[in-house]
């Protein structure tokens, strides 16, 4: 209940295009927000709300693959249906390399954009709860202490309490209880979920 209604960024600079694109996105209950130039549209605001970008790929300035590496440099991680009237295949495995999510080609049908951007905003759905859970993760585990930390990255390689007692000059009994709080303040049912959580995070990466 209450869900935010997913954003549609249209770039092009062909204002029919632009006006059919508007009334195709509005028809399934989406939000458009239309610019004629990839400068506009980094000027305007951007909802907190999922979404995709269509994007012309010849565009006045800037191409559409230029400004596809521009949005990653200012770290704006919108999934992208690019749009042509040139069938130039080169720039559209280029485009999708670079992680496009479509490649129409002018004339297109209604049903292939809609289907696009429904997959579209369906990936950006998907990255914001992924970042979401890091963001929670993350908070979890700066509440842990120095030597919690150590334990659980020893846990989550695998190794058992009383290697990890041996390799940091503890008991077996602390190490449990170091174990056991770290766990417990990273909300870990279990050792595969604790496991899974610290890949998330990146923790595994220390090899030690």
């Amino acid at each position: 209940m209450g869900e935010v209604t997913a954003v549609v960024f249209v770039i092009d600079d062909d204002p029919s295009m632009r006006a059919a694109l508007e009334d195709l996105i509005s028809s399934v209950g989406l939000q458009p927000r239309l610019f004629a130039s990839p400068q506009e549209f980094l000027q305007g605001p951007r909802p907190d709300a999922p979404g995709c970008l269509v994007l012309d790929v010849r565009l006045p300035g800037m191409s559409g693959l230029a400004f596809q590496k521009e949005l990653e440099r200012v770290g704006i991680a919108l999934p992208i249906i690019f749009i042509t009237g040139h069938g130039d295949i080169p720039m559209s495995v280029r485009a999708m390399k670079a992680g496009a999510v479509e490649f129409l080609t002018k004339p297109f049908h209604d049903q292939e954009m809609l289907d696009a951007i429904h997959a579209a905003i369906e990936r950006d759905k998907q990255g914001r709860r992924q970042a979401l859970l890091v963001s929670e993760l993350r908070e979890r585990y700066v509440t842990l202490t120095e030597r919690e930390r150590q334990i659980m990255t020893l846990v989550v390689i695998g190794r058992a309490n009383k290697q990890i007692a041996a390799e940091l000059n503890l008991s077996e009994m602390t190490v449990k209880v170091h174990r056991g709080q770290a766990m417990r303040k990273m909300q870990a049912e279990s050792l595969p979920e604790l496991v899974r959580m610290a890949d998330r995070l990146g923790v595994t990466n220390t090899t030690s």
